[in-house]
């Protein structure tokens, strides 16, 4: 398909006011930036949370110290749990970028939602935000439990839920129901043919992930199985949704990744978004093509919970 129209005129004006790259000088400036467009992207000045049951802000323990959550509780609660980890290339977000996305989590699923504000590289490099996943996912685990608890995350924190799903398998718990990887980044080396053909010109590109890589992940952990998942043993994860978009770098990452939990047994919904680019979780309610997928991509993960 061609890029839908709705992002096409979209992308038109984040070039011309030279909002892309997202990454903009030192990784302080490029936060901002990316807080900026976050709440930007919202709709305007019109732009109105979405009604839920509560929000919660507090912190849980964590390994390097009180670790912040926002709590959201649904208008609807079925009983069940996601602990959510934002992207942001491990690097950028935080709770307040991510707030409507987790909402319209927690009110597709009829869900409580944990969503971790995990420390961010450079000052914290990669174990440091899957540390904190890791004792999210365990304190969610105690605070809720009984509830089918999904792991869940984009981008950068789609690669942490993932790697959080292997480290839990490994360690024998917390017991997972399900995860849902929203475009996940899955191989450090980005050799995949998608970060070639998309990497200019589609909100996130080829060099602000070699950026984020670079600042997050030291050279001796990339072969580390939680962060180059595609060569990871992926039997015994829990059940999977995966979703792509068509215009993103991270595209085969995503789709490769589908496919080799597949093989390795695992039950899997793979959900390629056409005409879509990285970032579309975060614009439903702006681009029409983007509210439709994130319902088509809750509904996949509701059908796996009880």
């Amino acid at each position: 398909m061609p890029l839908d129209p709705q992002f096409r005129a979209m992308l038109d004006q984040l070039i011309a006011a030279g909002a892309i790259p997202l990454a903009k000088g030192t990784a302080q400036e490029s936060r901002a930036h990316y807080r900026q467009l976050s709440m930007a992207r919202r709709g305007g000045e019109g732009y109105r949370p979405e009604p839920i049951g509560s929000v919660e802000d507090r912190t849980i323990p964590g390994p390097g110290g009180p670790l912040p959550v926002r709590i959201f509780t649904p208008t609807e609660d079925l009983g069940r749990v996601v602990t959510y980890l934002h992207g942001g290339g491990w690097v950028l977000g935080d709770l307040d970028t991510h707030d409507p996305v987790t909402r319209r989590v927690a009110n597709g699923l009829g869900a409580t939602v944990v969503s971790v504000d995990y420390r961010l590289a450079p000052e914290h490099p990669f174990p440091a935000a899957l540390e904190d996943t890791l004792a999210a996912l365990a304190w969610t685990a105690d605070v809720f439990p009984g509830r089918p608890h999904v792991v869940a995350g984009d981008s950068a924190g789609a690669s942490l839920a993932a790697g959080a799903a292997l480290r839990a398998r490994d360690a024998g718990g917390p017991e997972l129901a399900a995860q849902l990887l929203i475009y996940p980044a899955t191989d450090p080396t980005m050799s995949r043919p998608s970060v070639r053909e998309n990497g200019e010109g589609y909100f996130l590109t080829g060099r602000d992930m070699g950026w984020f890589f670079d600042l997050y992940l030291p050279e001796e952990h990339r072969a580390d199985p939680a962060v180059d998942l595609l060569n990871a043993k992926l039997a015994g994860l829990p059940p999977t949704v995966v979703t792509t978009a068509e215009f993103d770098p991270l595209r085969d990452d995503g789709d490769e990744y589908a496919g080799r939990l597949a093989e390795a047994g695992v039950r899997v919904t793979h959900l390629p978004a056409a005409g879509l680019i990285h970032g579309y979780f975060g614009f439903f309610g702006v681009v029409d093509a983007a509210g439709r997928q994130v319902t088509q991509v809750l509904d996949a993960v509701a059908e796996l919970l009880p």
